[in-house]
């Protein structure tokens, strides 16, 4: 039999390393991880189990009773002996005690993924598991993690004030999309500016960047993932949409108008025909979501009172479906793929190339130029100018500018705003200026600008 090679586990250092500091506490755990569909949960929690003691069990949308029958062969496989091969579990009390005794001499992780699965087909479980929690795992060294993708129904039904689980959780993370440059190590054989617009277009979920085939191009696997309706991603989106939202229709709605280019509160209600506070309604359970984000201006003297925010869509490649795929629904259907590429996808590559550099710009205030600033960058921003295209705001007052050379530009717009941030936090900005490089290990080049210069 031939080995199945596995794929390289790519990012998520810090959460491994959270998770090993859990395990090795020695005490009971009841870890509950949550995100989106695609974003890696089910990858960082096998890696995880690997090498240690641990059943890992993924429900399915069955009977309850289907799911203990499944769970018990998955302690039969995750412990290795047959000690539970005969038993049937009445309810989730009786199997959870059974794994809590087989954690009595030795630390034994349990993972229910899927978690919201196994909620559906017995409402009782949560509180079936506050009263195992309170009676026996939190005495046990028992490694407990409940897993789900469907983000509301985390936050509603375990982690919030009215869960019979509140409180009972000793850690949770709401696992997030990899950052720019985590998405790099995906594609060793393309080009630094292929990998910036391949980000560009799918974003930092792990199962998305994992699909691109980098022995093809770029543009062949947009083609065949993208514009025809047999592509991995043609249908992504919905299929998100649909697995967190009882009614998607107008959040289809909302979504297609953002990626339009409507940012205010009114345009945006003005362009799906609902009022103000219906879209409001409607952009608050979006931003929960974390599919769209509200920004408000570092530069802004008030963010929180602030009214100069603007809405965007927070992921890149739900960007790009409303910008590319749901207008041209008919064209692919009807296999015309490759024009849609051509007319429409591929014009719009310098954008999204451009796009992503700034996500990577940002990404290097928040997490970096506090080496080259001397100072840590407290909150970091989009800034809307022809060179200064982010600014960061730093603990000690200061101010950093990010800027983009404009590939035609004029250098009075930079002297224009530099001095409006100057005016703003009254101290001359730290000017830091960004490109992108051809090192795959470094593909951002930063470069300080002495004081004094202009760049």
């Amino acid at each position: 039999m031939t080995a199945v090679t596995l794929p390289p586990f790519i990012g998520r250092q810090g959460e491994q390393e959270f998770l090993e500091e859990l395990w090795g506490s020695g005490r009971p755990e009841l870890f509950v991880l949550f995100g989106r569909r695609r974003v890696g949960k089910t990858e960082l929690l096998q890696q995880f189990c690997r090498g240690r003691r641990a059943v890992y069990f993924l429900a399915a949308q069955v009977r309850s009773k289907d799911n203990l029958r499944a769970f018990r062969d998955a302690l039969v496989e995750g412990l290795g002996d047959g000690a539970a091969a005969n038993v049937e579990f009445p309810d989730w009390t009786a199997a959870l005690s059974f794994a809590c005794e087989q954690s009595r001499d030795q630390r034994l992780a349990i993972v229910l993924d899927e978690f919201p699965y196994l909620c559906e087909a017995d409402k009782s479980l949560p509180s079936q598991l506050q009263r195992f929690w309170d009676t026996r795992g939190k005495n046990s060294t028992l490694f407990l993690v409940l897993c789900g993708s469907q983000v509301s129904f985390m936050e509603r039904e375990v982690l919030a004030e009215r869960s019979p689980l509140f409180g009972r959780r000793t850690a949770q993370k709401r696992l997030q999309p990899l950052g720019p440059s985590e998405a790099f190590p995906f594609f060793p054989r393309w080009s630094v500016a292929d990998r910036v617009l391949a980000y560009g277009i799918l974003g930092g979920m792990p199962a998305y960047l994992r699909r691109f085939d980098d022995a093809l191009s770029l543009r062949d696997n947009v083609l065949r993932d993208l514009l025809r309706p047999e592509g991995y991603l043609f249908d992504e989106v919905q299929f998100l949409l649909r697995s967190e939202l009882t009614n998607p229709t107008t959040y289809n709605s909302i979504l297609a108008a953002v990626a339009r280019g409507a940012s205010r509160l009114n345009d945006i209600a003005l362009q799906v025909g609902v009022d103000s506070p219906a879209a409001n309604k409607y952009l608050s359970v979006l931003r929960e979501l974390e599919l769209v984000e509200r920004e408000v201006p570092v530069t802004a003297p008030d963010p929180l009172r602030s009214r100069r925010g603007r809405y965007r869509i927070a992921d890149r490649f739900i960007a790009f479906h409303f910008r590319h795929l749901q207008p041209h629904l008919s064209l692919i259907h009807a296999g015309r793929g490759k024009r849609v590429l051509e007319q429409f996808v591929e014009p719009d590559f310098p954008r999204l190339f451009d796009e992503a550099r700034v996500e990577f710009v940002l990404e290097h205030l928040r997490r970096e130029a506090a080496e080259i600033v001397g100072d840590e960058v407290l909150e970091a921003g989009r800034f809307e100018g022809a060179y200064v295209r982010a600014v960061g705001r730093t603990v000690d007052g200061g101010v950093v500018a990010g800027i983009v050379v404009p590939e035609e530009g004029d250098e009075r717009d930079l002297r224009d705003e530099l001095e409006q941030l100057e005016r703003r936090f009254e101290v001359p900005p730290v000017k830091l200026v960004y490109g992108i490089g051809h090192r795959p290990d470094r593909p951002l080049e930063v470069e300080r600008v002495p004081d004094g210069e202009l760049l």
